[in-house]
């Protein structure tokens, strides 16, 4: 919530006397452009850095992506202690539910990770990020404090009773490559808003 409170703090984009005032009876504050562009592409994004990043660690532990399917009923049953991997190792139920909630410990991680830029580009509507700068304090302490809750339930001991476990600073990395997807993608957006006023992007995803 910290990051999202901290968006009120930031200054006005530099064109905000140019813009006509919102009209209320028809201007509403959650729009289908705003709906489009939460879900239908930032959303999305997120949702395959996630994705890859639990098929890249179950992967790694000679789990890959095909032979999950259909593989939840013996993943589940604690009567199975030998369930075979890729490479034709054995894995007990314990194990099993370990690497689980590895994997959701990074999924969480890889939304963290996403959200850093996610709130960057949020910071502004069509100026571009470096030249709104990154001068709210507010907003940058949050994403520190972020940064430091996900780490102390991945990493403080005893947070396996919460489902949480350590994972990999390389896990980390796996999702910087849509966090920064999701930043080039918005600075485009952005470019376009400013350079077609009557554009498509303006039409469909100015909110």
């Amino acid at each position: 919530m910290l990051p999202a409170i901290s968006l009120a703090y930031e200054r006005a984009e530099s064109d905000i006397m140019l813009r006509p005032p919102r009209n209320p009876r028809k201007d509403k504050l959650v729009t289908r452009k705003l709906y489009f562009l939460a879900y239908g592409h930032i959303g999305l994004i997120e949702a395959m850095g996630g994705f890859f990043v639990y098929f890249a660690i179950m992967a790694e532990h000679g789990f890959m992506p095909m032979q999950l399917f259909g593989l939840r009923e013996r993943w589940d049953s604690e009567s199975v202690n030998d369930l075979l991997d890729y490479y034709g190792q054995e894995w007990t139920y314990q194990n099993r539910k370990e690497l689980e909630y590895t994997c959701y410990t990074a999924f969480m991680i890889s939304v963290v990770v996403t959200q850093w830029l996610d709130l960057v580009v949020c910071k502004t509507r069509s100026n571009s990020i470096f030249k709104q700068g990154m001068g709210n304090m507010v907003l940058n302490i949050s994403l520190v404090v972020e940064t430091v809750v996900a780490c102390m339930l991945s990493y403080l001991p005893n947070m396996s009773y919460l489902k949480f476990y350590p994972i990999l600073f390389r896990w980390w990395c796996y999702s910087l490559p849509f966090a920064l997807l999701i930043f080039a993608f918005d600075e485009f957006r952005k470019w376009r808003i400013r350079k077609y006023p009557q554009g498509w992007y303006r039409k469909e995803t100015y909110y």
